[in-house]
């Protein structure tokens, strides 16, 4: 039995949602985030050592990182679905946006995030110009042009593409979903980029999503 542990609002979600479209029997450990650090709990390090979600078993595998995990179960029990074969035009597409979504997306989403909260921490009055200065820079000057970027270069993949890699959904969709789907809920996304908001509302309409997302509980991405 394949045992999920999963966080709320995490990229764990994604995972529920592809065992649900593979149409696999697991089960779910749910954690909890801190209320004040929003970080996992350290109960989450008896499972893996980095303490961190998602992760599954799997037998005796433990199995961490969400592109690792999404290939597992695509290459164990995909039976030729969610991942295209190995010698198809559509593989290297699918390679690359597994990758894609934590390796080019994410970080720079990930250093939004921080520097927003640098900007809204308490500090002294006099120090408050100093950080939020050099927030508002960074910002400025590399992150928001690297995500301006990547969010440009989906939205033109998506206007010539239905799925990320190929005619059908694949472990590349379920990958992308995370990030996409928080970026939206937090404005980063919006109607200037029409063709990822109408793919999102395409995800999350499908029964398998559906069904992950009752299952997952809290998730505050779902539009």
């Amino acid at each position: 039995m394949i045992t999920v542990h999963h966080l709320n609002n995490s990229r764990s979600q994604r995972i529920l949602w592809m065992l649900e479209e593979l149409e696999l029997d697991y089960e779910i450990k749910f954690y909890e985030r801190d209320a004040e650090t929003q970080l996992a709990p350290q109960t989450l390090k008896d499972v893996h050592p980095l303490g961190k979600s998602p992760v599954i078993t799997d037998g005796d595998q433990v199995i961490a990182e969400s592109g690792a995990i999404i290939e597992y179960l695509g290459r164990t029990y995909g039976q030729n679905t969610l991942t295209p074969k190995p010698d198809s035009p559509d593989y290297q597409q699918y390679i690359y946006w597994l990758h894609f979504a934590e390796g080019s997306l994410m970080p720079q989403l990930l250093l939004r995030l921080i520097f927003e909260k640098v900007k809204s921490a308490p500090v002294p009055f006099f120090i408050k110009p100093v950080t939020k200065g050099i927030a508002n820079k960074v910002m400025s000057a590399y992150v928001s042009p690297n995500i301006k970027n990547n969010i440009q270069f989906i939205e033109q993949h998506l206007s010539e593409n239905e799925w990320f890699a190929g005619q059908q959904l694949s472990g590349a969709d379920i990958q992308m979903s995370f990030p996409l789907e928080a970026s939206v809920a937090r404005g980063v996304i919006d109607t200037q980029h029409p063709n990822i908001v109408k793919y999102v509302k395409r995800i999350q309409a499908r029964s398998a999503y559906k069904k992950a997302l009752k299952k997952g509980g809290k998730y505050d991405y779902s539009m």
